[in-house]
């Protein structure tokens, strides 16, 4: 379609059309310097999201949670109405006494792209754009201070910061603050992250004395009620949701693959994949995640060393949150770059929205961890027009025999790919979860209110943070509780008049720089190659010099180590090993793991399976027949009950905790819990009797767990607190019984039919 402009051509006017042909309404109602931004930008029409959301954003009344594709233009949906707000605010002689907006993103590198897209924008219309994260310079800061307008880009970290250093700046800084964008929503909800951000924009609004608009962004939500409530906790029925979804109807193109792990000599099924992956993806643009840093640098240095024994162009470059933010840069703009060929080998950290152009294929490395995750990673491909999203999934498994374990016969990794596939295909996320009272972070907001306000007295304090903030659930006498913990803990003390204040030891914690990520964060070594960091590395062994490594996806050696200062000196190598990093783990819910066992039950073959992907399929429903698991879930091994809940992590884990609470050894295999020294048929009736008891209180529950720390400050807490902490986080009772008088209702265990073979065949 070509747009055209009526008289000159040199103004905007009527003819400017949507896709599908009416007129476009929101277009009519920007200001004229964004409507010729548009043009300018060789824009044919407007999209979904940005058409249905400028009447909610031009008006600047309500909250709104904008959900649609992703690279469906969400993130212009906000910026185009907003720009044309303050335009005219500037046009009617009101000149900014403060930041307008304030656009929160979970990453720097989000930040870093943003602000060049929303730049070449507000550059058009008169307005500032400012980014503020650790990478900034002071300087750049400072003039933010001096004369703060138009966008602030921040984290949520850097946004703490200000209340903590410029607490009495807070008023001037936002006192003219219009709008404020959550970008990617849905990374914050459910998070210790989320409860920061939702108690730092509450507090905004209770420094300036006024209600700010807020719109999120969001490509994957589960349940749009659930974000609309964690976008105004309290008032989540107020708030406007507006969800496109025309613009994401694009071809698919998928494929699982299967690995059998051989036995040495033969090549490993990493080397096996690495063959496949780079004779897939040895041109273009590709990104191949994988589920931990460690195998992204393994997975690097296989593929780059595939591409140069064959002569091949491509780059192949590692891509996580360990490498140095100039490398990660670097390898963001070769991926933009359209002279080069570059493949990365990424974690996460390429799954959200930053700009790395025009992705062919995606590569996923093992089994999913989470629905929404893949939702997002496969959104990355299938920009160009005409062009279709290709995702590629590599699963292996071990080879079993008549001694396996029998979780490891049913082909779990394969099957749990494939029930998160058709979850994704049939457009189910995961939804939200409130992770209960968030008392790690509530002991943070606690200690920046009092070190932004010099000091503030207990009942202002719950009205603040909790009665009226987002820390709802955490009542007085909980509060109060809180309170006596942190002064146990010299983290705050009271004065004579009453007030609190933070201790000798809180004192040095909110002053140290690692207390504004409301995270933990890990204490790790520098790696300097060259006199040039080239990143961090968590030490979780002795290193010594001579120590051989893989990072960036090039070799390296240890030549030193400063244990003082937490350097690790390195010189290139012929030779390396991925170092050990910590992993990054994903909660299986409920609706996976349903699908699963239905997946076993099923004659269905799904078309995108490879061949032996498909012998690893009917091997696990063979398997799965053979013991008994269409009509039972206990089962006898070698002297253990085990049990297959098939359902998701949380559950697993409470009926876990309720079993060691009576005494019993259980552990956690994969998809079944083991119970040592009980035969099934005992489990069963012990189950029988638990579902025939009232459900436990929570926090009693959480009282019998050993170690109950999980969060940055959860040990700060006293016992009633930390086990009420973990309740939230960690417990599903009711889904718990639920499960329980499902057991009952069945008959008991019995031996299943000869099994005549091997636990789990190989052909």
């Amino acid at each position: 379609m070509t747009t055209s402009w009526p008289g000159s051509g040199s103004e905007p006017g009527s003819g400017f059309e949507p896709s599908d042909g009416s007129a476009s309404a929101a277009f009519h109602r920007f200001h004229p310097e964004v409507q010729r931004w548009i043009y300018d930008s060789g824009w044919e029409h407007l999209r979904d999201i940005q058409e249905l959301a400028a009447p909610g954003v031009l008006a600047g009344e309500r909250d709104l949670v904008l959900s649609a594709s992703t690279a469906s233009g969400k993130s212009e949906a906000a910026w185009l109405p907003i720009c044309s707000v303050l335009r005219r605010e500037l046009d009617a002689g009101r000149r900014p006494l403060g930041v307008q907006t304030v656009v929160v993103s979970p990453l720097k590198a989000l930040i870093n792209d943003q602000y060049q897209r929303l730049s070449d924008l507000c550059d058009r219309v008169g307005l500032p754009v400012h980014r503020w994260h650790g990478d900034v310079p002071g300087s750049r800061k400072a003039l933010v201070l001096r004369a703060p307008s138009g966008f602030l880009l921040i984290t949520p970290e850097s946004l703490e910061a200000l209340f903590v250093r410029q607490g009495t700046e807070i008023g001037r800084l936002f006192g003219d603050l219009r709008y404020v964008v959550i970008d990617e929503l849905h990374s914050f909800i459910g998070t210790a992250r989320g409860a920061q951000l939702q108690s730092l924009v509450h507090r905004i609004e209770l420094r300036i004395r006024r209600r700010v608009p807020r719109i999120a962004l969001s490509a994957t939500l589960g349940d749009l009620s659930a974000a609309a409530e964690f976008l105004r906790p309290g008032a989540g029925r107020e708030v406007e949701v507006v969800a496109a979804d025309s613009d994401a109807g694009g071809d698919v193109r998928l494929q699982v693959r299967g690995y059998l792990m051989a036995d040495p000599p033969a090549p490993t099924h990493a080397d096996r994949i690495a063959d496949d992956v780079f004779a897939t993806v040895h041109g273009g643009d590709n990104l191949v995640f994988a589920n931990s840093r460690a195998a992204v640098e393994e997975y690097a240095d296989l593929l780059a060393q595939r591409a140069a024994a064959a002569g091949n162009r491509t780059e192949f470059l590692a891509h996580h949150g360990s490498l140095a933010r100039e490398l990660r840069e670097d390898v963001e703009a070769r991926l933009r770059d359209p002279d080069r060929q570059v493949t990365a080998v990424c974690t996460s950290t390429l799954e959200l929205g930053i700009d790395v152009g025009s992705v062919d294929a995606i590569a996923q490395l093992g089994a999913p961890l989470t629905v929404t995750g893949l939702r997002q990673r496969l959104g990355r491909s299938g920009r160009r027009p005409g062009r279709p999203a290709v995702l590629r999934v590599y699963v292996w498994e071990s080879r079993t025999c008549e001694t396996s374990p029998p979780p490891d016969a049913l082909r779990g990794e394969l099957f749990q790919t494939v029930a998160m596939v058709e979850l994704l295909l049939a457009g189910w996320y995961e939804p939200p979860h409130a992770a209960g009272a968030q008392l790690s972070t509530l002991i943070q907001q606690i200690l920046s209110v009092t070190a932004e306000r010099g000091g503030e007295r207990a009942d202002r304090l719950h009205r603040d943070l909790c009665r009226n903030g987002p820390f709802t659930s955490v009542n007085r006498s909980v509060f109060a509780q809180l309170l006596r913990d942190l002064g146990r803990h010299d983290l705050l003390r009271q004065d004579a008049d009453g007030v609190l204040l933070p201790g000798g030891r809180g004192d040095r914690l909110v002053n140290h720089h690692s207390f504004y990520a409301a995270f933990r964060t890990s204490t790790d070594h520098r790696l300097v190659a060259g006199g040039r960091s080239i990143g961090t590395l968590p030490v979780q062994r002795p290193l010594l010099p001579g120590t051989l490594l893989i990072f960036g996806g090039r070799r390296w050696r240890v030549v030193n180590i400063d244990p003082e200062r937490r350097v690790i000196y390195l010189t290139p190598s012929d030779s390396g090993q991925p170092p050990s990093f910590a992993g990054n783990g994903g909660e299986t819910a409920d609706e996976v793991r349903m699908l699963m066992r239905d997946l076993y039950l099923s004659a269905e073959v799904p078309r995108y399976l490879d061949p032996v992907a498909r012998q690893l399929l009917a091997e696990g429903r063979k398997q799965f027949h053979r013991h008994g698991h269409a009509t039972q879930q206990l089962f006898d091994w070698r002297g253990e009950a085990l049990l297959f809940p098939w359902r998701g992590d949380r559950i697993m884990n409470t009926l876990l905790v309720v079993l060691a609470s009576h005494g019993w050894t259980v552990g956690q295999d994969g998809l079944c819990l083991t119970v040592h020294d009980l035969r099934a048929v005992d489990l069963w009736e012990v189950l029988a009797d638990l579902a025939r008891t009232p459900p436990p209180d929570p926090v009693d529950l959480a009282r019998t767990v050993r170690v109950q720390t999980r969060e940055k400050h959860d040990h700060y807490l006293g016992d009633d607190n930390l086990a009420l902490a973990y309740a939230g986080r960690s417990l599903d009772v009711p889904g718990t019984w639920d499960l329980l008088a499902d057991l009952a209702r069945l008959p008991p265990p019995v031996d299943p039919p000869s099994r005549g073979g091997s636990v789990g065949e190989d052909t």
